[in-house]
């Protein structure tokens, strides 16, 4: 931090140079961090005054006196470390650095006057270790992972045992004087744990506490729910045992009567999108297909639940159902377990640019969760009225501080038969798939001389095989071009 600051401040104005303003909540870290920034001055060499003791005029509080510690560049530039929170940036420029964030008692005021030195092409660090999952610092993360901060705003996370792989003990021994042994970095790592016992996720591997609790209130939940059918077919374990054209037929009847009734009421006009959670025996799968409205509103015009269902008869009605999407874009699949097989025969069907198949990490769940919250909070995602896919979303609980399924978990729906809130990650899938780009695609040629292109159309042509030059042109059947 202190070396990319010390950079901004001493680097010249046509090189991006700009003043630092470094905000702690007690005057012991400013000290810390002005002294850290002295030293890095030093070591590359940049002229820089020595440090400068004065007051903080904040116009919005006089009677408070905010000690600051300043180092002056030949740049014109400064590092303005200051030992409480100003109320009041307006009219500075430059990059704005708080540190420890979630312990400052009135971080949404400190941000407001922070981020209006955005408007001048400055920048906002903002920088922590956590302080509980409610804390607005962590409110603050989840609105960026969902986007509601803008395209710029990014989140980066250090967790301490990927940093002491990456050198972190190394250097402690550096400073120090230790002799680097694995032996000693093990047994240093253990030790750290023990010092923070219970407060250690939060402290080292950025888990805020307190996050143990339902991710989305059934409150939440139904504000969300419109009039949507959720199609259901379950069969018995002998379905499967029956000859391909009868189990063929069977599906096919079914999508007659309940699918295709829905499919031919999806508006023509409209992107639309899928998501799948896949299940064979003991749990559903679910497909929730999403159209993308004008005004942005993702809507679930239904829903499918799957159970016992073969997997060629779930091909069967995924194909049927996508091949019938209008505007499809993009699907997302659940490719753990069983579910690789129909994400890769979706996947080589439509394409890459199309389909997704995902893997459930803990890391995607961290990335994807906030925003499909932020989607039930600003009322952008509409899904069917049903107690069951109600029950599934409530499933989703802070597991380590991410929003997911416990591996534990084992509800029950209205038909006494066991879910695994399958419907809640078919959803989840199918929102992000719905916010990722649409797939391009190059231009058609439909008047002027055709291309003819290189291989076997040049080789045809070259054969004296007749061609219309215009329009879409024409190509006379032959063994070479199967008819056409």
């Amino acid at each position: 931090m202190c070396i990319r600051d010390r950079l901004y401040a001493a680097s010249a104005r046509d090189a991006g140079g700009q003043n630092v303003y470094y905000i702690a909540y007690n005057q012991d870290m400013t000290i810390e961090y002005i002294q850290a920034c002295a030293m890095w001055a030093r070591a590359f060499d940049y002229a820089a005054s020595e440090i400068e003791e004065g007051i903080w005029d904040d116009e919005a509080d006089r009677d408070r006196a905010i000690k600051t510690y300043t180092i002056r560049f030949p740049s014109g530039f400064r590092i303005v470390a200051l030992s409480s929170r100003p109320t009041n940036l307006r009219g500075k420029q430059g990059v704005v650095v708080i540190d420890e964030a979630a312990f400052h008692e009135q971080l949404d005021k400190l941000l407001k006057a922070a981020l209006a030195l955005l408007i001048w092409g400055g920048a906002v660090r903002i920088i922590s270790t956590h302080n509980g999952a409610e804390n607005p610092f962590n409110e603050l993360i989840n609105d960026a992972r969902a986007g509601r901060l803008g395209a710029e705003a990014s989140v980066h996370r250090i967790e301490f045992r990927p940093a002491v792989a990456e050198g972190l003990y190394r250097r402690v021994c550096a400073r120090t004087g230790r002799a680097w042994s694995l032996e000693a970095e093990a047994a240093w790592i253990e030790s750290i744990y023990q010092i923070y016992r219970a407060n250690a996720a939060e402290e080292l591997d950025v888990i805020p506490s307190s996050g143990e609790g339902a991710f989305l209130s059934s409150v939440l939940i139904e504000s969300r729910m419109v009039p949507a059918p959720v199609l259901r077919w379950s069969c018995t374990n002998d379905f499967a045992t029956l000859p391909d054209w009868h189990r063929y037929k069977d599906c096919q009847d079914w999508i007659d009567a309940y699918l295709h009734p829905q499919i031919v009421l999806l508006n023509p006009l409209l992107q639309h999108y899928y998501g799948l959670d896949f299940g064979r025996k003991i749990d559903l799968s679910v497909i929730a297909p999403i159209a993308l409205e004008t005004n942005l509103v993702r809507r679930v015009p239904f829903m499918i639940e799957l159970r016992n269902i073969p997997f060629k008869q779930q091909q069967q009605i995924l194909y049927y159902l996508v091949d019938r999407l209008p505007n499809f874009a993009r699907g997302a699949h659940d490719a753990r377990g069983n579910g690789q097989q129909l994400a890769e025969e979706a996947w080589q069907r439509y394409g890459a640019q199309r389909i997704e198949p995902v893997m459930l990490t803990e890391e995607w769940y961290r990335n994807q969760m906030p925003p499909l919250k932020a989607a039930f909070e600003d009322a952008m995602l509409l899904l069917p009225r049903d107690a069951d896919v109600r029950d599934d979303l409530r499933a989703l609980r802070l597991v380590r501080g991410v929003a997911r399924i416990p591996e534990n978990y084992q509800g029950k729906g209205s038909d006494g038969k066991p879910r695994h809130a399958d419907a809640a990650i078919a959803l989840t899938l199918g929102y992000y798939a719905s916010q990722q780009s649409p797939p391009a695609f190059d231009q058609i040629q439909t008047t002027g001389e055709r291309y003819l292109g290189v291989g076997a159309f040049a080789a045809a042509r070259s054969a004296a095989i007749p061609y219309r030059d215009v329009g879409w042109g024409t190509v006379g059947g032959s063994g070479l071009t199967r008819g056409f």
